[in-house]
């Protein structure tokens, strides 16, 4: 009798099985509803780890998302708290298979203007209730309760209008773990003390411990407070928000996030669309050590913004128009970099006076400089596309995605040393850097860059190495996804008051 081995049984699970379920809740998603970089964030990184966990979005229902042409069916409902009413939860399904609930309600959210305020700029007066509903939706679903069939295993809030996500799972006693990303720790959400009740917040939840801030509540505290694990986005800015230089009063907070291992940094990412080659927006495609494509769009860019054309380097500018973005620092280097025969392009918004700064600037170089007051992608892009350098000269950047893309398109950035600009850029290898946020400092920088201008083949052989570093959002798949295993794997009870 042959003794034929046993074979051992093979458990295989499915790929849906191993994947954990992730709810990443934001208030933009750069498909749909854009301000800023969270925007483009919200949009890339639940792609980005979406073949290794089942990653759901949740936004608002802003009527540019209603608006959208994507179909939408009511999937659940939030049945409000206190002054927070209720809220329909919708759901949509994109053509790359992500799937985005969206929070329905036409009086918080159906408005014109921006996610955060009106046309003119003013900040919505009732941003604390739109909000705080995001945060109790985003609970709701946790807790099994929205009716909508799915339940996540984790969530992550992300910047100030999300972060009360982790505070009402705090105060439902629940234990399902909570991500906090800090995307600007200079947003932080503050109201009046007295909306606790309109809020539905325990009485003892507005203290100086957990949500009050100088004599007013802080959504971004409250998330700070009780959230499993915070996360920023470069590591260099990790270290910076615990100082009282770059802490926004909360460094004191973020420093006991650190002695118990709950705050780390993870440098943001850029999408696979950055892609010379291919770029759809670009006039013409091309790749390292091929210029002429380079060039298409830098004759594109001369001509759109009434910019002469000669052989002298091309500066661009595509930002928020806005102090914290050094913009004061590079109308005062702008004109060193026309008497030098530089040329300067400018787009974007923002603070009235900085925007008719630039504008009359514009005015008084014709030619020289060009500007723009407003933003639309296809030029951002032929700008960075167009362009020898980038100026970047911020007082403090959480992470920064404009450097990224300005290197992957061959244009060096010149940039202070803080936040993602220092884990991002080689000095003198990928781009620029300079320490203190003045004039000297950052004349200092762009005179380096003319020199390196003059030299075609370091130039060259910068712009190739800036165009080959690895800035896309896989570098940072790894780190996110250890921490999002970490903390659905461990015990994460939150002690916290119960509504």
């Amino acid at each position: 009798m042959v003794n034929t081995p046993v074979q051992p049984q093979l458990h295989v699970e499915s790929l849906r099985e191993q994947k954990k379920r992730i709810l990443f809740v934001s208030s933009e998603f750069a498909d749909l509803i854009k301000v800023g970089g969270l925007g483009d964030v919200s949009a890339a990184l639940p792609r980005a780890m979406a073949s290794r966990h089942d990653m759901r979005l949740l936004i608002p229902g802003y009527r540019q998302v209603l608006e959208s042409g994507q179909q939408i069916r009511i999937v659940g409902e939030v049945p409000g708290l206190a002054a927070l009413p209720p809220c329909k939860i919708g759901r949509m399904d994109l053509p790359d298979g992500l799937i985005v609930y969206v929070l329905i309600n036409p009086d918080l959210f159906e408005r014109d203007g921006t996610p955060y305020g009106d046309s003119q700029g003013r900040d919505w007066p009732d941003n604390h209730i739109r909000f705080a509903s995001l945060g109790l939706a985003a609970a709701e679903i946790a807790s099994g309760t929205a009716c909508i069939r799915w339940c996540p295993e984790l969530v992550h809030a992300n910047d100030w209008p999300a972060a009360m996500a982790p505070a009402y799972m705090a105060w439902r006693k629940m234990s399902t773990p909570t991500v906090l990303t800090i995307h600007n720790l200079a947003y932080q959400g503050l109201c009046d003390v007295q909306s606790c009740a309109e809020l539905g917040i325990p009485p003892q939840a507005c203290s100086s411990e957990a949500m009050e801030f100088y004599g007013k509540l802080s959504f971004l505290k409250a998330g700070i407070a009780y959230a499993s694990h915070i996360t920023t986005v470069s590591h260099t800015y990790a270290q910076e928000i615990t100082t009282p230089d770059f802490g926004c009063g909360l460094d004191g907070m973020l420093r006991t996030k650190v002695a118990t291992g709950q705050l780390s940094g993870i440098i943001n990412g850029i999408d696979e669309s950055w892609e010379p080659r291919s770029d759809p927006h670009l006039v013409e495609g091309f790749c390292a050590h091929e210029w002429h494509g380079k060039q298409v769009n830098r004759e594109y860019v001369e001509q759109t913004f009434g910019l002469e054309a000669d052989d002298g380097p091309l500066f661009g500018v595509v930002s928020r128009l806005v102090q914290q973005k050094g913009i004061d620092l590079t109308l005062c280097v702008a004109e060193e970099i026309v008497a030098q025969g530089g040329r300067l392009v400018v787009i974007g918004r923002g603070e009235p006076d900085l925007e008719a700064a630039m504008a009359e600037l514009g005015k008084k170089h014709p030619g020289r400089i060009g500007v723009h007051v407003g933003f639309n992608e296809t030029d951002a892009r032929r700008i960075f596309a167009g362009s020898d350098f980038l100026l970047m000269p911020s007082r403090f950047e959480p992470c920064g995605l404009s450097q990224m893309y300005a290197q992957r398109f061959g244009s060096l950035p010149i940039a202070r040393r803080t936040g993602g600009l220092a884990d991002t850029i080689e000095d003198g290898v990928t781009g620029f850097l300079f320490q203190e946020p003045t004039k000297e400092s950052y004349q200092e920088a762009v005179q380096r860059a003319f020199s390196v201008f003059h030299r075609p083949e370091l130039l060259s052989a910068m712009r190739c190495k800036a165009m080959n570093a690895p800035l896309c959002w896989q570098e940072s798949v790894a780190p996110y996804d250890e921490l999002y295993q970490q903390l659905i794997g461990g015990e994460h009870v939150i002690t916290a008051e119960p509504l």
